[in-house]
């Protein structure tokens, strides 16, 4: 298609010209390489002569060489290709090669690296060496990569175990380790230096997406792709590819994936998912064409363009690939020619697929050539696209936008072509147009002022960018039916209940419900329990109307819909059962740790579920929902703490004597429904095991809390309290932690102690804690008092300077008078006084502990009154703006002035300042 072309075409990409002009050796190299055939290069004699080098015949870091090979590669690639020398099947192939290269080659040295400090990862069950499965997906899975694409991976390991550490090693979790092998290999290959990158990473297309852990097990991707896997999700897995890996393991995630990607008999679900993507695709393409009347000119995604191309492909293997094994090819090419091989479509069709398909290929790698950019569309500037034309042979801009437009007319009808039948009279007219035409966008707001919507314009702007959504044009039609009837029914009884509430706003009430729509859409049962229980409608709209964070929670974890069926779901059940019902649960699941991660999430979701909605509906204090939420809290830790340890192939015993320590907002029974959990772990065991089989525990503790499974995670961990902080150990015994406290820990450490308890494990650790602190804060500072003010005010100074004012409101928490200056106050008064009064190491609470400290005249006990006046308030204003979503708790000042000035003055008197 391109003739011969002068030496000047190269010079056209602006990328080519500055690398080679920032080096007068480099043109030689690409004069040198060019005369190669790029697909089949050896990279690795290419990547040791970058590496050979060096200045001063030093030889250089991987990364850096393999960085210095991509830019050769690329600009040789520009070299070939816009001379004529190289077609479209060389430039795909030789950068998907690379990439796998550069996978291969940086997964080996992290590997060794890895595993000289951890140990080699083992599985727990087989017991054999475990190896990273790093899955190429997208046009890199298929062999197609454009040359200056990102990298679409998913990391994958056979099975969960440990790493086989040796002297001087530490064990990791095989998923702690190849997690960590992950993040090392995204870095190597994207991090930019002076040299650049070698490519930008995806991880986006793994388990979960971004929300998922960056690593899964075998078992991990099975039970997604069985539970969680969406229609859109088969189309990716179709390119997947596994780069490395044990053979033994990689066919074994095949037999995972393929039942997933390639159904056995054309069912009814196939052919309406079918026909779903190409209405989602099809309103990609009405979106791009009102963004751009004039000309749509994005050759991947516009209307007839590469997109399209791969579409047409791919339908045919997910119709047929259960079935034909030939059409499970990555390659979209391939398949295009099979396609014809098998009669599905006319040869001659599929010819002029495969030269569109080239056409646009090439100009997309144009596009990209002129600035070694990510980009499919064609340039603003007129200059540049006549650039861009020349490179493609022709003479001006008018000429190749003529020829695209061509060829896109042409993709674009057989695009409509196969899908005519199906696609026919299959839309039929919904129950309410009005509310699903965003050309009726200003008889929607009339409607919505007729119903009494304070912002009726924001709602109908709302509703069309919802019914815009990719999500809801691909809805199968009976869903489409049953959402837009529960849409009518929200919009009547949105604003009954704001009047009832006496708060919130339509709007916002709207959007909440609109957001928890979109993630429920594609769910059927849930759509249908809403229309088939309509109280349920009734109670969703209260609870998302009283809080943004629990329209949030609803919309993350739409399984718990069910506890709003009948009022029984909604009683806090009593702690005893729900720890016999969780116990009994996890049993059952003995052995498979990804269901009981789940189970553990599944039981605290719905009972947290359980007391929000009691405290929306005003019958829990906060005091009495911290006190429940922190027994919550200490019964998932007993049951992580048990089950984790049992999944420690080295265990020296079968119960561990091991406890954790809660700290801070746990400690003091204060937890909120997004709080950390800030802990320690203490161990009392004399075996030589001892040591690091707790330090095993710990770290499996932490990834049990804090690991993203399909629902949801736990807790975020904070061991930051334990001694020697972020460079201590991770577990101490109780005898190292007795002697820190008594001779090295800072005064901040013996404040952090006052709002410190057992939380679980072994009960005589616990009794032994408890004795430590009682100890610690019941020495005698009287004759340090001065020292002890000091400290205590430098500290809060500290923290006074790492949260500044943001503005005119008031800082619950960090402003002065706020709550954090009650509670120095509070771990002041206990750290001076304890010694004569032993009561005050009670772990009661900061309310309670400034009315016993005025009872005992150690403060004068009106300010006492009003201090623990002061905190309670302050306490449920946080959690009120908690509850609509604020991550910071800011108020108008007016709303605490007093209370502030109460608190104020005790400060002053406490530490005369």
């Amino acid at each position: 298609m391109f003739p011969a072309s002068p030496q000047c075409l190269p010079q056209m990409s602006r990328f080519y010209q500055r690398w080679l002009a920032a080096d007068p050796a480099r043109a030689g190299r690409v004069d040198t390489l060019s005369a190669l055939s790029l697909a089949s290069l050896d990279f690795g004699a290419a990547l040791a002569t970058e590496a050979a080098s060096g200045p001063n015949g030093t030889v250089l870091p991987t990364t850096r060489a393999m960085r210095r090979l991509r830019n050769l590669l690329i600009c040789t690639i520009i070299r070939r290709d816009l001379d004529g020398q190289a077609d479209l099947d060389e430039v795909v192939t030789a950068m998907s090669r690379f990439a796998d290269f550069a996978v291969q080659t940086h997964l080996t040295e992290l590997m060794a690296e890895m595993t000289a400090l951890h140990g080699e990862p083992v599985g727990a069950d087989s017991g054999r060496p475990q190896q990273m499965i790093v899955l190429a997906m997208g046009k890199h899975g298929g062999g197609e990569l454009n040359v200056s694409s990102d990298i679409d991976l998913i990391f994958v390991y056979p099975e969960d175990g440990d790493t086989k550490a040796g002297p001087g090693q530490k064990s990791l979790s095989n998923h702690e380790f190849f997690g960590r092998l992950g993040r090392k290999l995204i870095a190597a290959l994207s991090e930019i230096t002076e040299d650049g990158f070698t490519f930008r990473v995806d991880m986006a297309l793994r388990p979960n997406g971004k929300s998922g852990p960056l690593v899964a097990s075998l078992n991990m991707v099975e039970d997604y792709l069985i539970v969680q896997g969406r229609e859109w999700e088969r189309y990716a897995w179709v390119k997947a590819r596994a780069v490395t890996g044990d053979p033994a393991d990689i066919a074994a995630l095949d037999a995972i994936v393929r039942p997933f990607v390639f159904r056995r008999y054309l069912d009814f679900g196939v052919i309406d998912a079918i026909r779903t993507m190409h209405a989602q695709i099809r309103a990609e393409v009405n979106r791009q064409e009102r963004l751009h009347p004039e000309r749509n000119q994005n050759v991947k995604l516009g209307r007839g363009g590469i997109r399209e191309i791969e579409f047409l492909a791919q339908v045919f293997q997910l119709i047929r690939g259960g079935r034909d094994p030939a059409l499970r090819e990555r390659s979209t090419r391939k398949t295009l020619r099979l396609l014809a091989e098998r009669e599905l479509l006319a040869v001659d069709t599929v010819e002029q697929l495969l030269e569109a398909y080239t056409f646009l290929r090439n100009l997309e790698h144009r596009l990209q050539y002129l600035e070694d950019a990510q980009t499919h569309t064609m340039p603003v500037a007129p200059e540049d696209r006549n650039t861009v034309a020349r490179m493609m042979g022709m003479a001006d801009e008018a000429g190749l936008l003529a020829r695209l437009d061509a060829w896109r007319v042409f993709v674009a009808a057989q695009f409509d072509a196969i899908f005519a039948d199906k696609a026919a009279g299959a839309e039929p007219v919904d129950p309410d147009a009005l509310l699903t035409d965003p050309d009726n966008r200003d008889a929607i707001a009339d409607r919505l002022a007729s119903l009494g919507f304070d912002d009726p314009q924001a709602g109908a702007n709302r509703l069309v960018a919802t019914w815009q959504a990719p999500r809801l044009q691909t809805l199968p039609e009976a869903s489409r039916h049953r959402l837009v009837a529960l849409v009518n029914t929200a919009l009547t009884q949105i604003p009954n209940v704001v009047a009832q509430a006496g708060a919130g706003s339509h709007a916002a009430t709207l959007g909440r419900l609109l957001d928890f729509f979109e993630a429920i859409a594609r769910r059927s049962a849930y759509l249908s329990l809403l229309t088939e229980y309509p109280h349920t409608l009734e109670r969703v709209l209260r609870m998302i109307n009283a809080s943004g964070w629990a329209a949030t929670f609803l919309t993350q974890h739409p399984i718990l819909l069910d506890e709003l069926l009948d009022d029984r779901g909604n009683a806090a059940e009593d702690l005893p059962s729900l720890a016999a019902s969780l116990a009994a649960q996890l049993d059952a699941a003995t052995g498979d740790t990804e269901r009981q991660l789940d189970i553990l999430r599944e039981a605290h979701h719905a009972q947290m579920f359980r007391l929000l909605a009691l405290d929306l509906a005003g019958e829990l204090s906060v005091e009495r929902l911290a006190d429940h939420l922190s027994a919550l809290a200490d019964l998932i830790v007993c049951e992580v703490v048990r089950r984790a340890w049992r999944t420690i192939a080295s265990r020296h015993v079968e119960v561990p004597r091991f406890a954790v320590i809660a700290y801070g907002k746990l400690g003091g029974k204060e937890l909120g429904y997004v709080s950390d959990l800030d802990v320690i772990f203490l161990f009392d065991d004399e075996d030589d095991m001892a040591p690091s089989n707790y330090a095993k525990l710990a770290q499996r503790f932490i990834t049990w809390m804090t690991t993203h499974t399909p629902a949801g995670i736990l807790f975020d961990i904070d061991t930051a309290l334990r001694p020697d902080g972020a460079s201590g150990m991770l577990v101490s015994s109780v005898g190292a932690f007795e002697r820190y406290q008594q001779s090295s820990a800072w005064l901040w450490e013996h404040q952090a102690l006052t709002r410190a308890r057992f939380c679980a494990g072994d009960a005589g650790i616990g009794a032994r804690f408890e004795a430590i602190r009682e100890q610690v804060l019941r020495q005698d500072r009287s004759g340090r008092e001065a020292e002890l003010r000091l400290e205590v005010v430098k500290m809060r100074q500290r923290m006074r300077d790492a949260h500044p004012p943001r503005d005119e409101r008031f800082d619950l928490k960090h402003d002065e008078g706020g709550m954090i200056d009650i509670e120095f106050i509070v771990q002041y008064l206990v750290l001076r006084h304890a010694a004569a009064y032993p009561q005050l190491t009670a772990n009661v609470g900061n309310i309670a502990l400034l009315k016993l400290c005025g009872t005992l005249g150690l403060i004068d006990m009106d300010l006492a009154d009003g201090a623990a006046a002061a905190y309670r308030a302050m306490r449920k204003l946080q959690h009120q703006v908690r509850l609509q979503g604020q991550e910071n708790a800011r108020v108008e000042r007016s709303l605490v002035a007093k209370h502030a000035d109460v608190v104020v003055r005790l400060w002053h008197d406490c530490f005369r300042v």
